[in-house]
């Protein structure tokens, strides 16, 4: 068969025609999506691809010594409505919009109704009103709500018509901020420390500032990509979520040296208070308050005043100056000093007891100089023996470490100033009054690091806030207890006084620190606030009034400082914070107290306990499982005991129950807050609460008729 060539030319050159017809057809193309259209498929591809997306960590949780948390990071978002196609082409956007509006009318109603079922302070009217307003601007980013809302009210919303579709169909979109919350409130919020708005910019102060580094963890990155019409996020490196932090905070502790201390400020209408509660053993900082007043009369955590305030101790500091001169071997606990009539002239200047006006102590040994803080006594002794070589005081005082930065874990703590006498204004005075705490800055914490070190024996140890760090609920790193110094004085020195810090509180004005259980040791301090240039008598004067110590005094667990600015007199060191001391000490030691009842009763006794009157089941299980012999007076024998009364008797527990009356206001008295509310709210009755224990008045007297909406105030010892 021939060949015809010719057709084959023909198809060929036909062929390349068309191939190269094909190519101009590609070139001219594609200068058009790189020329003409290169914006829009720029925008084509961010949605497609997004590369080296940061994914922010969580960060860790605070967390208090016994689990509870503390701080912890929430997510919070902002919600909003893009109105407006993203759609580049025309054609294509105007059908988007069209489909798009029409969606939201015909689901506005239900949108409306649902954000307001979700936000209740908002009408279903404000937003159709908001949102047509809104849609009126063809805004791109219209905020529907104007707050910050919480997780679940974000997924509830996304359960909306429209809002339930993705951002490029329906438009709805929203805002993450990763929001710190604390479930305490403002339980040793300064402590714990704040973050800045912004949560990437860090912490602010306290816990979460140092440790800013382990709680922030590592930042991830990732890239969004759509495969097969689904838009996928791939991670290229993971994010580290931040470690947990373990503080030694101690919330029930916390709580009872708030309440004692704001109770003290709001008496006396202070207006800075401080009280740090710490673990003798360990240094662990157990609570720690620092309140201030506002503007507005209330008080708030404002400053680290525990740490940074710098001012002079006043009469807390006599302890150290009896100290060193114990030390050094230049009195005993028995040297008399003639304080005379009060009034002691110090070269040139007039040193005064506090009882001067009632004619002084007279003769007085050291032990009793402390329990009365004579000024004139403690700063005769130390002129006495070192007016001739100061140095050797400072020597003594540097010995116990109160010239040291304590180098805490948690920033802005105050530097100790202590005045030695190659000073350009070292006077002649200056001994006297520096032994009295005048001329030297202490910050509340150091000066109870220094008496906490007495009460451990001499050690000093390091104030701690954070005892471990965990990861994934495993410890990865423990803070052990440091120690600064390992000897602050002599045993001998040491043994002496701690007898005169008890005796203190025994027998002399620190007695409102004391208490009928337990033994307490510490000191009070009572002095001017200078005011700079200005001194101490110009105008009206401030007093900072304080009381160190630590309890029980045969085995020290605990030591505490309280200590309080307030404007003029009357001011006492014993009778206001020793007040408060005394209240925190009292409390943390019935938290802490384990009833040991054979050791309280001989064998032959019957221990009865005193039991509360209300809920009674309760109460008769609860003496069933210890034992206790009970005796019961039912209504009705077929039916559990309700409320009543509960009476010990010579051998048992008497349970008599009362049956409530409908719409007669129960009687509550004897009973505790739980039950007393639960009675009360039952009868329609609204209740308000004063005080702690058990109920002892009701303001509605019991079997009056119970109207309901009315408010019966309960007075609760």
């Amino acid at each position: 068969m021939a060949v015809n060539r010719k057709s084959i030319i023909n198809r060929y050159f036909f062929i390349v025609v068309i191939m190269l017809l094909l190519g101009v057809f590609i070139i001219v193309k594609a200068a058009i999506i790189m020329y003409a259209e290169r914006e829009y498929w720029h925008e084509v591809a961010k949605r497609f691809v997004r590369e080296n997306v940061t994914i922010r960590p969580n960060r860790g949780n605070i967390l208090s010594a016994d689990g509870k948390l503390m701080a912890s990071s929430l997510p919070e978002y902002r919600i909003y409505m893009d109105f407006i196609s993203g759609e580049k082409d025309p054609e294509r956007r105007a059908k988007d919009q069209r489909r798009r509006d029409t969606a939201l009318k015909d689901s506005l109603d239900s949108i409306c109704t649902g954000l307001h079922r979700i936000f209740p302070d908002k009408s279903t009217a404000y937003f159709k009103r908001h949102l047509q307003q809104g849609r009126k601007k063809k805004s791109r980013h219209w905020l529907i709500y104007p707050g910050r809302i919480s997780y679940i009210q974000y997924k509830e919303v996304k359960k909306l018509p429209v809002f339930r579709q993705s951002i490029y169909s329906g438009g709805f979109h929203a805002q993450i901020y990763n929001q710190r919350k604390k479930p305490f409130g403002s339980l040793a919020s300064q402590t714990l420390g704040r973050l800045y708005a912004d949560t990437a910019m860090g912490a602010r102060n306290g816990i979460e500032l140092a440790f800013d580094s382990v709680l922030r963890g590592r930042n991830g990155i990732t890239h969004r990509q759509k495969v097969m019409d689904r838009y996928l996020d791939i991670v290229d490196i993971p994010a580290q979520d931040g470690c947990d932090v373990v503080s030694t905070i101690d919330v029930g502790m916390q709580d009872i040296c708030e309440k004692a201390l704001r109770d003290e400020l709001e008496r006396i209408n202070a207006f800075v208070g401080v009280a740090v509660l710490m673990e003798v053993a360990t240094g662990e900082v157990k609570a720690i308050v620092n309140l201030t007043k506002a503007s507005d009369g209330q008080y708030y955590e404002m400053n680290s005043n525990a740490i940074s305030d710098l001012l002079e101790p006043g009469s807390t500091f006599k302890t150290a100056s009896i100290m060193v001169a114990l030390e050094d071997g230049k009195i005993t606990p028995h040297t008399l000093v003639d304080t005379g009539n009060g009034v002691m002239n110090m070269y040139g200047s007039k040193m005064r007891d506090h009882n001067w006006h009632r004619g002084g102590y007279g003769q007085i040994d050291v032990t009793r100089i402390l329990e009365v803080s004579s000024n004139v006594g403690v700063s005769y002794l130390i002129d006495k023996y070192y007016r001739d070589d100061p140095q050797k005081f400072v020597d003594g005082l540097k010995r116990m470490s109160l010239d040291q930065p304590l180098h805490l874990q948690i920033k802005g703590e105050g530097k100790p100033y202590l005045k030695g006498p190659d000073e350009r204004y070292f006077a002649k005075t200056t001994l006297p009054w520096m032994s009295i705490g005048y001329e030297t800055q202490l910050p509340p914490m150091n000066i109870l690091t220094f008496y906490n070190a007495i009460a451990n024996n001499g050690v000093m140890v390091r104030p701690k806030f954070v005892k471990a760090l965990l990861k994934d609920g495993e410890v990865v790193k423990e803070y052990p207890t440091e120690i600064i110094n390992p000897k602050i004085c002599s045993d001998s020195t040491l043994t002496k006084i701690r007898t005169i810090l008890r005796s203190v509180v025994k027998n002399g004005l620190a007695k409102p620190a004391g208490n009928n259980q337990f033994s307490v040791s510490g000191k009070t301090g009572t002095a001017q606030i200078s005011k700079g240039k200005e001194g101490y008598k110009s105008g009206r004067v401030n007093y900072l009034v304080s009381f160190c110590g630590y309890f029980p005094s045969e085995a020290p667990r605990y030591s505490c400082i309280v200590s309080i600015q307030k404007p003029g007199l009357p001011a006492s060191g014993g009778l206001m914070a020793g007040s408060v001391f005394g209240k925190i000490a009292e409390r943390v030691f019935a938290q802490d107290l384990r009833f040991d009842l054979s050791a309280a009763v001989d064998s032959t006794s019957c221990p009865l306990p005193n039991v509360k009157q209300g809920e009674l089941q309760e109460a008769l299980a609860v003496l069933d499982e210890l034992d206790i012999p009970v005796e019961e007076e039912r209504t009705d024998n077929n039916q559990p005991l309700a409320w009543g009364t509960a009476q010990p008797d010579s051998s048992e527990i008497r349970l008599q129950e009362h049956e409530s009356k409908a719409g007669l206001v129960p009687n509550v008295i004897g009973m505790g807050a739980k039950d007393a509310v639960y009675l009360l709210e039952s009868q329609g009755l609204k209740v308000r609460l004063n005080g702690i224990g058990r109920v002892r008045r009701q303001s509605l007297p019991p079997g009056s008729r119970a109207v309901k909406g009315h408010t019966v105030a309960l007075t609760l010892k």
